[in-house]
């Protein structure tokens, strides 16, 4: 039986993640169940008025591997969408045929994997949920099925994509109150953002994921979205600490602060876009103006991953607030275990800076050429 993690000495928590929270091998075999998906999805044609389209690749997104809660994302990217809108107005006929797609194959390949496909409550749904059962995986697994238009199909991962395919992103050529809601599109920098993170790093997200599935058994919806407390974390390490080997208690006291800091909150990253583009720039001061939280998306800075309603927070907050006095941030002797110091907001640069700093430069230089004049 699972011990309370409540109960967990602080300097236990890393046998606790080793010993309760193994997600690594059943990511594995989930991995090679959902690469056969993918692989038997590019070889079929879809029919109907999506028959000029095929799945040209799967990404494997989110995926929550802790005792008893397994979930997982695939995200099926498909050649011939031109755009956004051919995704969101296609949306509800693509889940359709990408479900006969699947039941298909099930009946056809007979590969061991049962697939208990969840009825369509919306036809426009964004989503398709599976619950996924092998005679080699210990548990019933839920997954969702993604369409999406390959948005990065040319970009290089690894590096920053030039500013002006984020500029057009928050023109007016993205479709309006569209913004925030094709994060399916940006789910291979999402997932390198995460993934390219050191072990035990990854491991402390797995401790904050279990904990805020605690949470959410115990106080139900609507809470934030858990990718809001994957992000908060990376952010705590990164202001933090930012070494391979921290001590987790530390980690993990940091992001439950954080989360009853809540009102203060506005963080960002510009791993992917910056301030140097001047529609960028002018979005972004717009974005991080807004109320708090504010949590950007690291790739799609359409997104504030930190929601709209506050209420969600202040619930998770209390919770927060409540286990900041249990015995897992205590070391044996009694002594409460410190958090990093973070800060709660980053930094954002004055408006114009660059443009300043140019005109300071040259009227400090017309000064000096012609006062010298002047004074000759």
């Amino acid at each position: 039986m699972e011990p309370d993690l409540r109960s967990i000495p602080a300097s236990k928590l890393d046998k606790f993640i080793e010993n309760h929270l193994p997600d690594t091998s059943f990511c594995a075999d989930l991995r090679e169940v959902i690469d056969a998906l993918c692989a038997l999805l590019k070889d079929r044609s879809f029919r109907g008025p999506v028959r000029r389209m095929r799945a040209s690749k799967g990404v494997k997104g989110k995926c929550t591997a802790l005792k008893g809660r397994s979930d997982a994302d695939l995200v099926v990217f498909l050649n011939n969408l031109t755009y956004f809108e051919d995704q969101l107005n296609q949306q509800g006929v693509l889940i359709k045929e990408i479900k006969k797609q699947l039941c298909e194959i099930q009946h056809e390949r007979r590969f061991g994997v049962k697939f208990e496909v969840h009825s369509l409550r919306n036809p426009n749904s964004r989503a398709l949920s599976f619950k996924l059962s092998a005679p080699d995986l210990l548990k019933e697994v839920k997954f969702d099925v993604l369409p999406a238009y390959d948005l990065l199909d040319h970009l290089n991962i690894l590096k920053k994509p030039n500013q002006q395919f984020y500029a057009n992103l928050i023109s007016g050529r993205t479709p309006p109150g569209m913004e925030g809601k094709l994060l399916t599109c940006f789910m291979g920098l999402r997932k390198y953002f995460l993934n390219c993170r050191p072990t035990k790093l990854k491991r402390l997200i797995g401790l904050v994921t279990h904990w805020y599935q605690l949470c959410k058994e115990k106080l139900g919806d609507p809470l934030p979205p858990q990718y809001a407390l994957e992000l908060l974390t990376v952010y705590a390490w990164e202001y933090g600490s930012r070494v391979t080997k921290f001590n987790t208690a530390q980690g993990f006291r940091t992001v439950l602060e954080l989360v009853t800091k809540y009102k203060q909150l506005r963080i960002y990253w510009t791993v992917y876009y910056d301030f140097r583009h001047q529609e960028v720039s002018e979005y972004l001061h717009q974005q991080l103006k807004k109320d708090r939280p504010v949590i950007l998306d690291p790739a799609d800075p359409t997104r504030n991953i930190a929601g709209l309603n506050p209420k969600d927070w202040r619930r998770l907050a209390g919770e927060a607030a409540a286990w900041l006095q249990y015995p897992c941030f205590k070391y044996r002797d009694g002594s409460s275990v410190c958090s990093w110091e973070v800060p709660t907001e980053v930094a954002v640069p004055t408006k114009y800076l660059f443009c300043r700093i140019f005109w300071l430069l040259f009227w400090s230089l017309f000064h000096f050429i012609f006062g010298k004049t002047s004074s000759g």
